[in-house]
């Protein structure tokens, strides 16, 4: 594992943890590299049952290493090179590679989320944030454009007129302006604590259920009505043809009954 982050596993929790605190958890080629691999690892190991992402130090992240990133040509043509123009380069993986996991992923945010570091916690399905964290479309003030796949997310949670603007000025907005606008979920104290406490309570469901959950509703947001239902129908016969579902049937109905037989573990995650 890269230093610049932290991967611990714990009742079925993965917790991915920024730890570049000395730089902000500035985006360096190390830390593109970090979040592409964890995310690769989280993906092969179908016992995970939800993801947090957090940070050490004052902020989560500050963008993008503008100095350590330009220290070589190459490290732009590493960012932004792709096989097939459709797909996402390195750059856009590290944001939207979350959003493919068959889990789901829970982002904690305090102190600054800027550039690359909003684009990253927007590939999160839920996230939580201190009223005063602090929030930024910043790329503009490189007189860049975002491009790390947090447009995706841009088109789905905002206004386009509040987006539009937020990304041409590149002003800063706190923790309550980014959930009016749609960037954050839910405002929390203790961000951490309460993604621990989602994911522990999300952890209780089927983890087949929740992975075509996620699935679904990505899929069919801007999708046909045909399409959906269609989706519907198919995902529900995968998971009714899947034990975990008869596993969840047996822990609600035994609810009363001993520990033992309350708490039957569910078998590792078949939905893909």
């Amino acid at each position: 594992m890269q230093p610049r982050l932290q991967l611990t596993i714990d009742n079925h929790i993965a917790t991915v943890t920024l730890t570049h605190a000395e730089k902000h958890n500035a985006l360096d080629m190390p830390m593109f590299y970090a979040i592409d691999q964890v995310i690769k690892t989280i993906r092969q190991n179908n016992t995970i049952q939800a993801v947090i992402l957090t940070a050490d130090g004052e902020d989560f992240c500050t963008g993008l290493d503008v100095k350590a990133i330009m220290k070589s040509p190459k490290n732009s043509v590493k960012l932004l090179f792709k096989w097939w123009p459709t797909q996402a380069n390195l750059a856009q993986r590290v944001s939207t590679a979350w959003r493919s996991l068959p889990v789901p992923v829970i982002a904690a945010i305090h102190g600054r989320c800027w550039g690359g570091g909003l684009q990253i916690a927007l590939g999160a399905d839920i996230r939580f944030a201190c009223k005063d964290s602090n929030w930024s479309i910043m790329e503009n003030r490189w007189g860049l454009i975002p491009d790390m796949g947090g447009t995706l997310a841009f088109k789905e949670l905002m206004h386009i007129d509040i987006a539009t603007e937020l990304a041409m000025s590149a002003r800063q907005i706190n923790g309550e302006q980014a959930k009016t606008y749609g960037l954050v979920t839910h405002l929390a104290e203790n961000p951490l604590s309460a993604a621990q406490q989602l994911a522990e309570e999300l952890i209780q469901n089927s983890p087949d259920a929740n992975a075509a959950i996620k699935k679904l509703i990505q899929k069919s947001w801007w999708s046909t009505s045909a399409m959906t239902l269609l989706r519907e129908s198919y995902y529900q016969l995968k998971i009714l043809l899947g034990k975990n579902q008869r596993i969840a049937v047996h822990r609600r109905l035994n609810k009363g009954a001993n520990l033992e037989e309350q708490k039957k573990d569910f078998l590792p995650r078949k939905f893909k």
